[in-house]
């Protein structure tokens, strides 16, 4: 349901609420890979792993 809402409350002929929709999911995305997921990498639990640590 969020996205009719949403793109019934974008102004602008089709091509512009396109556009700006690209544009705030490339802009979603580059936050996620940029600052999130480095931020939360330290936290989780595949971090620690022992493949060719035991001899």
């Amino acid at each position: 349901m969020m996205y009719p809402w949403l793109w019934r409350h974008l102004p602008g002929p089709v091509w512009v609420r396109v556009g700006t929709l690209t544009l705030a999911a490339v802009g979603l995305l580059a936050l996620c890979f940029l600052w999130l997921f480095p931020a939360i990498a330290p936290l989780m639990p595949f971090n620690n792993t022992t493949v060719g640590g035991a001899q």
